[in-house]
């Protein structure tokens, strides 16, 4: 698994799986490896319902992605402080302004919402809203080569709208894209040029690819104690390397696989994270 990034189509007609699966095979030389499903769940606390009046104010939305058999979901409380917000010398908060969660099987967020009886209820769909209880994305998966993996899937909204679609291409060879190489919004040309070369050719599309800041993903995944370590295990910087020695080899710049790449389940979370962050940015969550 490698490095991925996610294309927008939102006026995809329904045709248009056929459209890209069309290019991928004639002018990419790809092929069909299988279905691409994946759902999301909106839920909204109904803590403001109570009569405590610290609750008032405590509205906060949870996103769950369920992807092959995990289920990724997204806290968020407004009224929580980022990390950075915290003094690491007093006692941490209870708990952060965005919390990422991994849980398996599917459904199991479900029971254990049932079993506490926790005061969150599912996001329901009016009728002068975009916004939806569930959004289903139904596709493809296809291979290009040996170097990429390209998914493409139709996006539906609760009640069975079409709302265009999504692709994610993921670039095989490497864990992760070197800093240097990322463009200013956090995305990496290669990614993007590539993914929008999948997208077909069709007058009035409105297609973009889309980018994540590096700095929102730590927001997400900041632990406390790994930090700590990793601050331990950093190499002293009163001795740095002499660029004449003969032993520097000069490949400290060669991504290395390390815990968080875009490798195993991380790659999964964070292509989770980048999904639902679309579909939130778009009003559809």
């Amino acid at each position: 698994m490698g490095f991925s990034g996610l294309a927008r189509w939102d006026n995809a007609p329904s045709d248009g799986l056929n459209s890209i699966k069309e290019n991928i095979l004639l002018n990419h030389g790809g092929i069909v490896l299988g279905k691409w499903s994946l759902s999301v769940l909106a839920y909204r606390s109904n803590l403001s319902q109570m009569d405590a009046s610290h609750f008032l104010n405590s509205e906060r939305s949870m996103f769950a992605l369920t992807m092959n058999d995990n289920v990724f979901v997204l806290i968020e409380d407004p009224g929580a402080p980022n990390h950075t917000e915290v003094d690491t010398q007093g006692p941490p908060p209870t708990h952060f302004r965005s919390n990422y969660l991994t849980l398996s099987p599917p459904g199991a967020l479900e029971h254990l919402l049932k079993q506490l009886k926790a005061r969150w209820t599912p996001v329901r769909q009016s009728n002068n809203t975009q916004r939806g209880q569930q959004v289903i994305i139904e596709g493809q998966v296809f291979g290009i080569g040996t170097d990429w993996i390209v998914r493409a899937g139709h996006v539906y909204l609760a009640g069975g709208a079409l709302n265009g679609m999504l692709l994610e291409a993921e670039y095989l060879p490497i864990p992760v894209i070197p800093s240097h190489s990322l463009a200013p919004d956090g995305g990496s040309d290669l990614i993007k040029n590539f993914i929008l070369s999948v997208l077909p050719n069709i007058p009035g599309a409105r297609t973009g690819a889309i980018a994540i800041n590096e700095a929102m993903w730590e927001h997400v995944l900041w632990n406390r104690e790994e930090e700590a370590k990793r601050a331990a295990q950093r190499p002293s910087e009163e001795n740095p390397e002499d660029p004449d020695d003969i032993y520097v080899y000069g490949d400290e710049d060669i991504p290395t696989f390390q815990p968080g790449d875009w490798t195993g389940i991380e790659r999964d979370r964070r292509s989770a994270f980048l999904i639902i962050s679309t579909l939130k940015s778009e009003g559809i969550l």
